[in-house]
């Protein structure tokens, strides 16, 4: 990079900083304040270790639009002190003024997913079990994941889902573990599918298998429906099942390949997959689209047109997300595709504006 493109990058590095430090900042105060509202009586330590687990999801989350309030101000800065004017002078293009916005949003992309895909899961972990542990001091909404299983404690009954579909509110591979105060094993109860409505479950082709002492020999018996009354309020419980929060990409890879060999329904947990790859590159498709639109407003409405044109941009590319990962999750499209067509479509756009810019 000669003198010119660092002193691009200078710029867009302060302005990405700056703006990170700002949203993280805000969602947070915003956030905490929420959670001290809700959630009384709660230890200040145990807040203060929550939101330490969760500050680096938040950064990570707010990476693409800090990088696109980066670009426009950067650009909007260029122009408005005629600096850009002086570099297409020279014979430098748009695309070649761009090119170290572009090389350090790539350089910010990739540290984000090796950062997020091998630290994030492991603080994501940390913060679910301090939320409900200490926060909302309901333990037994803590879920953990472990092969291909999702997995609660509830008083004194252990149980695990192999996958669960938050929307239809219905799960599939139940099994139950109903110990005494000693921690033996009384009852096990097993289901290929449940339906859940609130705290009561409709299990559906499973057994129930009774220990007692004065068998040597467990007793099983199957049933075709049974209705059970659990603790738990089964929206609580699906906020809570996340399997792709807490694994890295290749942990949710065998993840998916062993539920899908058993037969189960891996569509949420698909999508999920592809969309770690695909929300990394947000932040670069967001920063294409805000190109054009800095040169457009640089002059004209200054700093609140600018954050303006980054809220809407936000706005647009968020609604379109979101839109595509409900569709993959029912079925509609390919996971694939879900997570991909939003970064497609608009940096397609994108390079449409930045090519009649040029013209």
């Amino acid at each position: 990079m000669n003198r010119i493109d660092r002193y691009i990058a200078a710029i867009f590095w302060s302005f990405f900083a700056g703006g990170l430090l700002v949203f993280v900042t805000l969602f947070t105060s915003i956030d905490a304040l929420s959670t001290m509202v809700n959630y009384k009586n709660v230890a200040f330590g145990s807040v203060a270790s929550y939101y330490l687990a969760y500050v680096p999801e938040i950064a990570y989350r707010m990476i693409p639009v800090s990088c696109l309030l980066a670009t426009l101000f950067t650009l909007a800065t260029l122009q408005k002190s005629n600096e850009l004017v002086a570099l297409f002078s020279i014979g430098m293009g748009l695309i070649r003024v761009s090119v170290p916005i572009i090389i350090s949003i790539l350089l910010i992309v990739t540290l984000e997913f090796f950062l997020s895909d091998q630290f994030l899961p492991k603080l994501a972990q940390t913060k679910n079990f301090i939320f409900y542990t200490e926060i909302k001091k309901n333990p037994s909404l803590y879920s953990t994941v472990k092969t291909n299983r999702i997995w609660y404690r509830s008083k004194d009954t252990i149980f695990n889902i192999k996958t669960l579909n938050e929307q239809e509110h219905k799960a599939q591979g139940l099994t139950m573990y109903y110990l005494n105060e000693n921690w033996d094993l009384l009852q096990m109860v097993t289901a290929k599918e449940i339906k859940m409505n609130k705290n009561q479950w409709t299990l559906f082709e499973g057994s129930v298998t009774l220990f007692t002492e004065e068998s040597s020999f467990p007793l099983t018996s199957p049933f075709k429906e049974k209705t059970i009354v659990m603790s738990e309020d089964a929206n609580d419980l699906s906020s809570t099942a996340h399997p792709s929060d807490v694994l890295s990409v290749k942990e949710l890879q065998q993840f998916i390949k062993k539920n899908k060999e058993a037969g189960l329904d891996t569509i949420r947990y698909e999508v999920d997959y592809h969309a770690k790859f695909g929300f990394a590159f947000s932040a670069l498709v967001m920063s294409l689209l805000g190109i054009p639109f800095a040169l457009s407003r640089g002059r004209s409405g200054g700093i609140m047109v600018n954050i303006g044109v980054c809220l809407g941009l936000v706005f647009v590319y968020w609604i379109m997300y979101s839109s595509s990962l409900t569709l993959g999750q029912h079925g509609q499209i390919p996971p694939i595709l879900a997570a991909w067509s939003p970064n497609l479509i608009l940096g397609g756009f994108a390079t449409y504006m930045i090519q009649r810019r040029r013209e």
